[in-house]
């Protein structure tokens, strides 16, 4: 046995690389030092952590640059389910929800801005948060002093820093300009500690717990022009914009703002782009030609609900189910498996009447949509072809899934009808992020944080619509330059060494389960995945074959005018 020290921190052996450009892949070896990437090639020094990738492939850690894990990050030190699926680096505080800045007794401002729009529960914010902080920069140091097992970059939210500045009011009224200089300061001073950005959301499926608009909605455009124009005037950061409007007019004339928006300050701006509508592209062409920089963020597999009978279902909200799914879960499955009962329960849910859902809450059903989540991966049948297969009424096969599976059966509906094509052209376009998972929110009605590992299964092996090269570029490289992460989304020399070790043949999202792990015991999707053999954060190895190794290397990102080393030369030069 040879007594030589170890000349690396960790090894990873035999793979096949897949870097992040985008080209082919070739076999080398990579060696660790601290936190870096020291070696690519033929590595003959041993390491203290030795990976055997014969037979996988060797990438970047996976950047995913919408997420909310503003509030689990304090909760959930492996930053699940996104950890699963190769993600090392997340953004976070989208859609202008984040959980600073908040004064003492306004906490419960930014509570109702969440709850429902982003289906995090009050219970659990309660139960999980020791609040330290008021403005954004000490929200940074709380975050920052979390152990963390993946990386997180922190936007300010334009709903929290409106109930920050205007209380109450932030529900009622446009902000008075003595508002408005107050928010551009605590902005300013935000983005002076780290925060990566500015968003807000402007659409109508975000509403309070009360049935109000979340705070964001109340402001004009031109507080939102006059907050973008702080991370001008300091020449940083990313805004992120959401807005729905149905009448074309009214579509057409925000974009000439937008538009104007992104070239008079010089922010770049992040705007959703995953339907099949072809509005969001032309937009994005449109900002280019003018000389602004607005990129779309995209979805791999079809923003929908995934609902069960053990978290909730599009009938819940009907006086007939209510009084089922009410009780127990031992009681509801005697009562489901009573002919009658489910009678009266199928007569209801084909009546209604139904309310209004608002994010990602559980609607009116579409049986021709709702898919029974028979794999992770798709094909799966809707649910009125598996009704049609075994003669029965959509809902008496829901019903009837429901008693066989013991509760656990899973129905997946798309808000939209699905088209391959339209989304391909939409992940193809050269100014688009595959990006979309929202992951950390909505965590009783979707589990989107597993859509890196659905491309690299849907697309890519099953569909071969994408090389694994693009894909991997997809997920590494081209968020990273979205965002502006010098330092990393590439296998380099030099870069952080963030690296996932999988196989191509087998990768993908495993079965999604319901459990009751989060703060004060409320339930959650949770879904892992299959095909790792190791991930890597900071060169340190916190997954082996799927399962935790106890290391929490994560860190915070802090935005680049916040003190600290700069981006080194090579890792600019390498991300172009």
């Amino acid at each position: 046995m040879s007594t030589t020290a170890p000349e690396y921190d960790a090894v990873i052996r035999g793979g096949l690389v897949v870097d992040g450009t985008g080209l082919d892949p070739y076999r080398a070896d990579v060696g660790i030092v601290g936190d870096r990437i020291a070696a690519v090639g033929r590595v003959t020094g041993r390491g203290r952590v030795e990976v055997d990738a014969e037979g996988h492939v060797v990438t970047p850690g996976f950047i995913d640059g919408h997420t909310h894990f503003d509030a689990q990050v304090f909760w959930d030190r492996l930053g699940t389910n996104s950890c699963w699926h190769g993600v090392t680096t997340a953004v976070m505080g989208h859609c202008g929800f984040t959980l600073a800045p908040a004064t003492a007794d306004g906490r419960a401002l930014v509570v109702r801005n969440l709850e429902r729009a982003e289906d995090i529960a009050g219970a659990a914010l309660a139960a999980g948060i020791d609040w330290q902080w008021e403005t954004f920069d000490q929200y940074l140091d709380a975050v920052d002093a979390q152990p963390k097992g993946i990386n997180y970059a922190a936007n300010l939210g334009h709903s929290a820093l409106r109930t920050y500045v205007m209380g109450e009011r932030a529900f009622e009224e446009e902000a008075a300009d003595v508002d408005l200089t107050a928010m551009e300061a605590e902005l300013r001073r935000a983005l002076q500690a780290g925060a990566w950005g500015f968003t807000t959301s402007r659409t109508m499926h975000h509403e309070t717990s009360d049935d109000r608009p979340v705070a964001s909605r109340l402001a004009s455009w031109e507080e939102v022009r006059r907050l973008v124009g702080v991370l001008g005037e300091l020449g940083t950061g990313v805004f992120q914009f959401v807005e729905d409007l149905p009448d074309p007019d009214e579509r057409a004339a925000r974009d000439a703002r937008l538009i104007d928006l992104a070239v008079s300050t010089g922010v770049p701006v992040g705007i959703p782009a995953s339907g099949v509508a072809e509005r969001p592209l032309q937009l994005i062409e449109q900002a280019a030609a003018a000389g602004g920089r607005i990129f779309g963020l995209t979805h791999c597999r079809g923003i929908g609900n995934l609902s069960s009978f053990r978290t909730r279902l599009p009938f819940d909200g009907l006086p007939e189910w209510q009084a089922v799914r009410s009780r127990p879960l031992d009681a509801q499955r005697a009562a489901l498996a009573d002919p009658d009962v489910a009678a009266r329960l199928v007569s209801a849910a084909h009546e209604g009447p139904y309310g209004r859902a608002i994010g990602a809450e559980a609607r009116r059903p579409d049986f021709e949509l709702m898919q029974v989540l028979e794999r992770p991966v798709g094909p799966n049948p809707t649910v009125a072809e598996a009704a049609r297969a075994r003669g029965l009424d959509p809902v008496a096969l829901i019903i009837r899934l429901g008693v066989e599976s013991d509760l656990h059966q899973f129905f997946f509906q798309t808000f939209s009808p699905f088209d391959h094509q339209a989304v391909k052209r939409a992940m193809s376009h050269p100014r688009t992020v595959m990006t979309f998972s929202d992951a950390g929110a909505h965590v009783s009605q979707m589990s989107d944080a597993s859509i890196q590992t659905h491309l690299l299964a849907h697309w890519v092996r099953d569909r071969g619509d994408f090389s694994l090269e693009e894909a991997v570029r997809m997920l590494t490289l081209t968020p990273a330059r979205a965002w502006g992460f010098h330092d990393r989304g590439l296998v380099r020399e030099g870069l952080v060494a963030d690296l996932n070790v999988f196989d191509p043949a087998t990768v993908g999202p495993a079965m999604p389960t319901v459990v009751h792990d989060l703060p004060a015991g409320e339930r959650r999707i949770e879904q892992k995945a299959v095909g790792f053999r190791a991930t890597f954060v900071a060169g340190r190895l916190t997954l082996r074959d799927g399962e935790p190794t106890g290391e929490l290397p994560g860190r915070l990102l802090r935005g680049p005018l916040a003190a600290g080393p700069a981006p080194t030369r090579l890792a600019a030069a390498a991300l172009g």
